[in-house]
């Protein structure tokens, strides 16, 4: 009795040993990429916030230290104000718009039978194509003289003249709006069509023998069972939507007047164009606490309704 005790021990000692030299490799293993990582995105990061309370400008490239004037400076540009709330009202309605309609096609995709693998490659098609190049061919959509849209309802008898789509405010957010869920709906579909393929079969049937229909398999089922993969998805999406400075840029500019500017296409023209690095390091950390609060705000909601 008293060996295999002490065998038991041993072999406790030993087991324990193991795990503390595979921990310890690993964590050699990951030394080297968070020293990376500390200068490559911590360093500029820190240095950021830093500069975000100085006068930092090309003429004065010795940082001087000026507390909250670069803060208190965005309260009192007009343009900012309107690039924040241009930027409040596009995330909502981009990030939105882009969730439904990959979700709808995610359920659309999952239930057809024949030909699904060619769907799913459709499905990735557009996140082929570089923001810049989506720019530049739905600039040429919206164009008011040789524009594809205008082109398509002159020839249907339904418009006389031409729609100034990237002139008039409203006309142009929504432009840069369509370019940008077209980009970014078949990531959200990708994910969410995984989630939906991940769901056991045996629970439809027993629903079916509930005598429950497809929308109220949907929500009892379907829906709840995709919250992490929705959590995944809308962190994405958030991200992406607000890096879409590549397609602003590209198809206005954020004119005309600076009616479509919007946060992450003001900051690089104070920053770069203007070169005053501390208001446009200020600016940055503005669109960061905006994107971290909405997406939070989206988890909320999320939670409210118990998909999470």
């Amino acid at each position: 009795m008293a060996q295999l005790t002490q065998a038991s021990a041993l072999e406790r000692r030993f087991t324990s040993a193991r795990r503390s030299g595979a921990s310890g490799f690993i964590v050699a293993m990951l030394v080297p990429s968070l020293v990376i990582i500390a200068f490559v995105v911590a360093f500029p990061l820190v240095y950021s916030f830093y500069l975000s309370f100085t006068s930092y400008t090309l003429l004065r490239p010795i940082p001087a230290w000026n507390d909250f004037a670069n803060y208190r400076r965005l309260l009192q540009d007009p343009i900012f104000g309107q690039a924040f709330i241009n930027t409040l009202l596009f995330m909502f309605v981009t990030v939105n718009a882009a969730f439904l309609m990959g979700l709808f096609l995610s359920q659309a995709v999952a239930r057809t039978i024949r030909g699904q693998p060619l769907l799913r490659t459709l499905l990735m098609v557009p996140m082929m194509f570089a923001p810049v190049m989506v720019g530049f061919q739905f600039r040429w959509f919206f164009n008011d003289q040789v524009g594809l849209v205008n082109n398509i309802l002159t020839s249907l008898g339904l418009l006389n003249g031409s729609i100034p789509w990237l002139v008039d405010r409203w006309l142009a957010m929504f432009s840069i709006g369509v370019a940008t869920v077209w980009m970014n709906t078949p990531v959200v579909a990708i994910i969410l069509l995984a989630g939906t393929l991940s769901i056991s079969p045996e629970l439809y049937e027993a629903a079916d023998v509930d005598g429950a229909n497809s929308w109220q398999k949907f929500r009892a089922i379907t829906y709840p069972l995709l919250g992490p993969f929705i959590t995944i998805a809308l962190t994405i999406l958030s991200l992406d939507v607000a890096r879409g400075f590549d397609i602003v840029s590209i198809m206005t500019g954020g004119g005309p007047a600076h009616r479509t500017e919007l946060l992450w296409t003001y900051v690089p023209r104070v920053a770069i164009q203007e070169a005053r690095f501390g208001s446009g390091a200020a600016m940055s950390f503005v669109t960061i606490i905006v994107t971290v609060v909405f997406t939070l705000y989206l988890f909320r909601q999320l939670l409210k309704s118990r998909i999470l």
